[in-house]
């Protein structure tokens, strides 16, 4: 069986969060520290130890589970922030930057972080423009690896956070994508399932270097990442 890899993840509660959690049952190839600022509730069978605390304080429970990895998945909408720009960036650019910090400086070697597909700090747009900027200082950070996954639309059943425009452009998705092609690809939906399994595919990669992975990318990596199934033969 392959070495086991310690991975402290954040944004925990997400729909992303939720779905690398739901992939931590019955595995033993990876083992999961999930740290959140409200509790986790967990599948039957995840193997995952989960820290409810202050952000301020992810930084020393890192220090003390020592993970190879830190998967970001934190993120939130200006919507969900009641339109303040100030507290939307206080989440995806101070929250993201500094946790990846805090692990870096804890000895974490490896980071996967959840952005977004067109994220450029130079975009007029603000959302995307905050996700350029959060990577931009990621890629500063001195990880010996960096994954930046940016993911289009993503599809999946949202808790307490139904994000109305999101479920509508869901509901169309099947359509809209089979409308991107060429440099349009990346824009294409994807499902918040196959995020998360690139993101712990990922997780086990030591080669060095920093990378951006889009839909196609993502896609394979998902693929990439064994099932159960196919592991039952291991010894």
């Amino acid at each position: 069986m392959s070495e086991q890899v310690g991975i402290a993840l954040v944004g925990a509660t997400g729909l992303i969060g939720r779905a690398i959690i739901g992939e931590s049952v019955g595995r033993a190839d990876f083992r999961l520290l999930a740290l959140a600022r409200r509790e986790v509730k967990l599948p039957k069978g995840a193997t995952v130890d989960v820290m409810v605390a202050d952000p301020a304080g992810w930084g020393d429970v890192i220090g003390k589970f020592r993970p190879q990895v830190l998967i970001s998945a934190l993120g939130t909408t200006i919507v969900k922030m009641g339109g303040d720009k100030a507290a939307f960036r206080a989440v995806d650019y101070d929250l993201v930057v500094d946790t990846a910090q805090a692990a870096f400086d804890h000895g974490v070697e490896r980071c996967v972080v959840v952005s977004s597909v067109n994220a450029n700090p130079q975009a007029k747009m603000f959302y995307p423009q905050v996700k350029g900027e959060a990577e931009q200082a990621l890629m500063k950070l001195g990880f010996k690896r960096l994954d930046l996954l940016r993911p289009g639309l993503l599809r999946g059943a949202r808790e307490d956070d139904p994000r109305a425009l999101e479920k509508a452009a869901m509901i169309v998705s099947p359509l809209t994508d089979l409308l991107m092609h060429g440099s349009f690809r990346s824009m294409r939906s994807i499902a918040a399932i196959d995020v998360a399994r690139a993101a712990l595919a990922l997780a086990h990669r030591k080669a060095a270097g920093k990378f951006r992975h889009e839909h196609d990318a993502m896609k394979l990596a998902a693929g990439e990442f064994p099932r159960l199934e196919a592991r039952s033969g291991d010894s």
